[in-house]
């Protein structure tokens, strides 16, 4: 069971914010907390953990909730944070989520705060992700005599892998009380700077692995007829595969089936007894997504039954398709419009890109967004040399106390 954190973050995230009651301007009550979102990030973005080792992280997370007086657990599925703010009245549950962990990559940045981890580093904006929701959580903290209904600050391990929103989820993050409503963003290079991306239904893939070993018959290069060459029967398996996309999935229904590694052979003159590949697959469509290790093993025991090799395939589920709910997807651009005005709300494309928010989606109306932070010369997601200006950081605060507000927020008060 998840247990209470001790202890208090320093004094420099301390920060008054006003109670008073009346009319609030949503957009004044989150401009003081700029150079703070910036510490933090530069704090978080030091000390990247990549996924299911986020020690130093979670505990700079529980400590900053706790010092702005949110109720904290630690402990969920190893090193998941959650901060509860309950509000005066009973209501809805709304979850705002955040991930954790960084990625096995150098920085190749140059800055100031680079990472002092070796080897690791925020190259894919987690780092912006959190300070993002601890923001929010200190505003919403002050703003809970005027909530109806309980805010749970999710702080997930292992987005990048192998996945700790399933796992939080098994540990009850979404109970007591069960979440009526989820929210997320991401910081996202394909749009530009200071806009913010809303999508309802299908925004990103559910992505798949397999593993697969083909197993022939060795022997001479010069005598090819004594043997089952397993280089060939990968190869007309590689082929065969393809074919699913082509010529058996409906063409108004993206679809990706990547072979991305095939190891085989040792000498120049042995015909190989073994060939090891591996691959993906993506797709926004529940249905392809569930039928694929199927299909794709009848034409793995097809091709090989013709050729007298075998077999042995693993099919790894990874995370579901991320599709996002109409109602909440139409209150987040509502919300942004206040933000960025509605020219700087955007539809963006879909992505084969994965992420485990969508597991939280499959079990509450919720909606996951992108807040831009393309520059011309930025590097991409994943990359040794991404950053982006963390100007853009108090929009996805307000937009997170926006939409909160719309969905908890005191009968009869307004939000400016």
């Amino acid at each position: 069971m998840a247990q209470p954190t001790q202890g208090r973050c320093a004094r420099l995230y301390w920060l008054p914010v006003s109670r008073e009651k009346g009319i609030m301007d949503l957009k004044k009550m989150v401009e003081p907390y700029r150079e703070m979102l910036s510490r933090v990030r530069r704090d978080l973005h030091r000390i990247p953990e990549i996924g299911f080792s986020e020690e130093k992280t979670s505990r700079f997370v529980a400590a900053f909730l706790k010092d702005a007086g949110v109720e904290v657990e630690t402990d969920m599925a190893r090193y998941g944070v959650v901060g509860h703010v309950k509000g005066d009245a009973p209501g809805k549950t709304l979850m705002i989520r955040a991930d954790m962990d960084g990625l096995p990559i150098a920085e190749e940045t140059g800055l100031a705060f680079a990472s002092t981890h070796e080897g690791m580093m925020h190259a894919c904006g987690h780092d912006g992700h959190m300070s993002m929701v601890l923001v929010a959580a200190r505003i919403l903290k002050d703003l809970a005599h005027r909530l109806n209904g309980h805010v749970k600050f999710v702080f997930q391990p292992a987005e990048e892998g192998p996945g700790g929103a399933l796992a939080m989820i098994e540990e009850g993050v979404m109970e007591n009380p069960r979440v009526d409503y989820s929210l997320g963003c991401h910081v996202w290079p394909q749009i530009p700077e200071g806009t913010i991306g809303v999508k309802p239904g299908p925004l990103m893939a559910a992505m798949d692995r397999f593993d697969l070993t083909i197993l022939g018959q060795t022997g001479h290069g010069a005598m090819p007829h004594l043997c089952v060459d397993a280089i060939d029967v990968a190869t007309q398996v590689i082929n065969a595969l393809q074919r699913v996309v082509s010529r058996q999935i409906d063409p108004l229904h993206p679809v990706v089936l990547t072979v991305a590694t095939f190891h085989a052979g040792s000498a120049f003159n042995v015909i190989p007894k073994e060939a090891v590949l591996s691959g993906t697959t993506r797709t926004f469509d529940r249905d392809i997504w569930n039928g694929f290790p199927a299909q794709m093993e009848k034409i793995i025991r097809g091709v090989c039954d013709a050729m007298g090799a075998t077999y042995e395939l693993t099919y790894s589920k990874g995370y579901p398709p991320l599709i996002n709910d109409d109602d909440m997807a139409a209150r987040v651009r509502r919300a942004a419009a206040q933000v960025v005005g509605e020219e700087g709300v955007l539809t963006p494309d879909p992505t084969m890109g994965g992420e485990d928010m969508a597991c939280f989606l499959e079990r509450s109306k919720g909606c996951f967004f992108f807040l831009g932070v393309g520059r011309q010369g930025g590097a991409s997601l994943h990359d040794g040399r991404f950053d982006f200006n963390e100007d853009v950081l108090s929009l996805g605060v307000e937009t997170y106390c926006r939409v909160a507000w719309d969905l908890l927020g005191s009968a009869g008060d307004d939000s400016r």
